[in-house]
């Protein structure tokens, strides 16, 4: 059964609600509510933003199709990375988190990709695929070692932090070699 598009983005906008309101049920006030989805928003982006690029690395000669389950759910991580942003704005408002501006530069510029993806990704060259992949994945990456450190105010370093690093890499490795092998290299 082939899903479309419109019930994607439903289930995915149904589940972070469900985050949200897990968060406001389990939290002590609607302050940590909006922490706590913060949180896991971003975390179901984490994992949504690798399946994605699993889908990439798995296209067949590289050939990216706008309706494609591939592009379907770059589209899907777009719309629920903002939902995301949303709650993570609250959370610096609501919860007076310092904001350090040089740090923010970089995922400033991953959000700008993440957002216009869907409207430019399939008139790209390959390379500058790859481009967005790996430094979405490399702003991932840095943001789970800042938490890995206790450097993200609210959030208590642990073992989920290491485990994200961790997936992240391999999947940037493994995810090369697929794409090398279907032969997607290609100079930009």
């Amino acid at each position: 059964m082939k899903t479309s598009l419109r019930q994607l983005i439903l289930t995915g906008v149904l589940l972070e609600l469900m985050i949200f309101m897990l968060s406001y049920f389990f939290a002590e006030n609607f302050n940590e509510a909006i922490r706590l989805s913060a949180r896991f928003t971003g975390r179901l982006s984490a994992v949504l933003f690798l399946m994605v690029f699993f889908l990439y690395a798995n296209l067949k000669g590289g050939k990216v199709e706008r309706r494609s389950p591939f592009f379907y759910n770059l589209i899907l991580f777009a719309i629920l990375h903002i939902i995301h942003f949303g709650f993570l704005a609250a959370n610096v408002l609501m919860n007076s988190i310092e904001l350090i501006p040089v740090k923010l530069v970089g995922g400033a510029l991953a959000y700008g990709m993440i957002v216009t993806a869907p409207l430019v990704f399939d008139r790209l060259k390959r390379g500058l695929q790859l481009v967005y992949f790996y430094y979405v994945s490399l702003v991932m990456i840095i943001t789970y070692v800042a938490r890995a450190n206790g450097d993200f105010q609210g959030a208590e370093p642990s073992l989920i932090h290491f485990i994200f690093i961790g997936i992240y890499i391999l999947a940037c490795l493994g995810f090369g070699v697929l794409i090398r092998k279907n032969k997607k290299l290609i100079p930009f």
